[in-house]
């Protein structure tokens, strides 16, 4: 059911666990988590691949300066991910609309 879903997991050093990674492993998912430094056996990981972990944490980074999303004042779901869309969009309109 997960590896349906993605295909690599993206995360950082605080989710270099063997519980985890075996998990990942029997779900078909690639973990893409660099290992920490007391492991005494290194696992490589896809270099790659993990720079776009800081993509994902800058977009939640300007989506929590809206205090709206941040604080999530929204009572269901619904209209929490309604309002997170329409502040995804604002911040992509720059990007695709010249004015």
């Amino acid at each position: 059911m997960l590896d349906e879903r993605i295909d690599a997991l993206l995360a950082d050093k605080g989710y270099d666990a063997d519980t985890i990674r075996a998990e990942l492993s029997a779900a078909g998912v690639e973990a893409v988590i660099p290992t920490k430094s007391n492991r005494r056996v290194p696992i490589p990981h896809d270099r790659e691949k993990y720079r776009w972990r800081n993509l994902v944490e800058r977009l939640f980074s300007k989506l929590k300066n809206w205090r709206r999303v941040a604080t999530r004042y929204d009572k269901t779901k619904e209209s929490y991910l309604g309002f997170v869309a329409i502040a995804s969009i604002k911040l992509w309109i720059p990007f695709v609309h010249d004015t």
